[in-house]
């Protein structure tokens, strides 16, 4: 490996590292002894000459992406070290091969101290994004380092970073399998079983992060109609089904995650006529739709992916909110989500509050949920809890 450029911080700019927050910003570099390229792996010092910490370069607002804040080589034993790290947390979590669940996230960036790399498992195939060129840079020393530590339980490993990467960055991150390879699509999670759309499907192919919540809705299921908004591939509304809802219909504008929904229920609940897809825009479907409903999931895609676009964001959180305030039935339940992680939680709860509010209906909180233990947070990175929810009584 080539001696890593040096990165010198201008004076007193090195306190959020000496604090292990894992992010350099452009505006902190005084100097660059050097000319790294997109992806190449550097040295941060302070003004008065100290190592702070190595990582990965990107022009941008985050200058770098700190793997280590020791003077250590990265190489396979740094990729097996932390990935044995990862993976003995999740099994301490009762969450790997078991007979009941052989889904979960594996490596979730800064908060297992790997920024910009994301790893789920569904079944023994690994599916792997980059959101760095740094980490696609390194996909295969990584993939090298997962069989070393799943050992049996990894099947294949499949590389999906073509929506994740920087679009500036100019790299064709083709997808495909980079270690074995695997024609089976279906997991299991918590004993319910579901296709996952990893070739062509939305993030990693299943929203693993919202295993737990899923599990809550089952427990407010029975005797009630739900709506599963945004549905994607149907997570909360097989959970519904075995909760023992009357009425579940589920609902995204994309035509094949509604066609891998249906599937999924009829993997679980063959001939089960209480289950209807609809492939229609969410606010066309709340506009149009009556109050048939007593328990309405509201789990949208980002509305604010950065800062610059937050306002909007909060405007469509209370729009959105505020139609299922209107129609939901009295004694309803409202599951609603944020997984934009430019919008805070307070920001959120103020948004919904305010779409409460103006519905002039007694509203109280029931839960405040957040993203599960797979899902780790850095201490040192509080921006990695993107993921906020709220269980709501309305009267």
């Amino acid at each position: 490996m080539n001696k890593p450029v040096k990165i010198v911080l201008k004076p007193k700019k090195e306190e959020s590292l000496l604090r292990f927050h894992p992010w350099v910003f452009s505006g902190a570099i005084r100097d660059i002894n050097g000319s790294p390229t997109e992806g190449d792996m550097v040295d941060v010092f302070s003004s008065g000459g100290d190592f702070l910490g190595r990582g990965h370069y990107q022009p941008g607002s985050i200058a770098v992406r700190i793997l280590t804040f020791n003077d250590e080589p990265i190489g396979e034993a740094f990729w097996i070290e932390r990935l044995q790290a990862a993976f003995a947390l999740r099994k301490a979590l009762s969450l790997v091969a078991g007979e009941k669940n052989n889904t979960y996230r594996l490596v979730h960036g800064e908060g297992d101290f790997l920024p910009g790399l994301v790893i789920d498992i569904y079944a023994g195939i690994a599916v792997m994004q980059a959101h760095s060129v740094g980490m696609h840079f390194a996909r295969f020393a990584v993939a090298d380092a997962l069989a070393a530590v799943l050992g049996s339980e990894l099947e294949a490993v499949y590389y999906k970073s073509d929506t994740t990467l920087p679009f500036k960055a100019g790299i064709d991150a083709e997808s495909g399998f980079i270690k074995g390879k695997s024609d089976s699509d279906i997991a299991i999670e918590n004993g319910l079983r579901f296709h996952v759309d990893f070739i062509k499907g939305q993030k990693t192919g299943f929203f693993v992060d919202q295993r737990e919540n899923r599990m809550l809705l089952e427990e407010y299921s029975r005797g009630r109609s739900v709506l599963n908004m945004f549905s994607y591939t149907g997570g909360f509304s097989f959970y519904a089904m075995r909760g023992g809802a009357d009425v579940v219909h589920s609902v995204d504008s994309s035509a094949k995650a509604i066609s891998i929904a249906e599937k999924n229920i009829a993997l679980n609940f063959a001939d089960d006529q209480r289950h209807k897809a609809y492939a229609e825009d969410a606010f066309k479907f709340l506009s149009k739709m009556d109050d048939n409903y007593d328990l309405i999931v509201l789990d949208p895609p980002a509305f604010a992916k950065h800062r610059d676009v937050l306002r909007n964001a909060l405007i469509g959180y209370r729009k959105l909110n505020g139609i299922a305030f209107e129609k939901i039935k009295p004694g309803g339940i409202l599951f609603t989500f944020s997984c934009s992680q430019a919008v805070s939680k307070e920001n959120f709860r103020l948004a919904v509050f305010s779409a409460a509010a103006q519905s002039r209906r007694k509203v109280r909180i029931l839960h405040q949920l957040t993203q599960p233990a797979d899902h780790p947070v850095n201490i040192y990175h509080p921006e990695g809890e993107y993921l906020k929810g709220l269980v709501l009584s309305v009267e």
